[in-house]
């Protein structure tokens, strides 16, 4: 995962643990798959509008 590489510098100087990094990216992934199953509202109304 792209976004777990940008971490690094949490760790440093304990600012972050690697769990709570771990959650913090799990809830965010939550978050997008959420909004990538919807279409947004320009798309729906291109497609699916009448």
């Amino acid at each position: 995962m792209p976004c777990r590489r940008t971490t690094t510098f949490l760790l440093k100087g304990n600012v972050m643990s690697k769990d709570q990094i771990d959650a913090y990216i799990e809830l965010k992934m939550e978050e997008v798959t959420r909004l990538a199953m919807h279409p947004h509202p320009v798309e729906f109304d291109m497609y699916y509008a009448s």
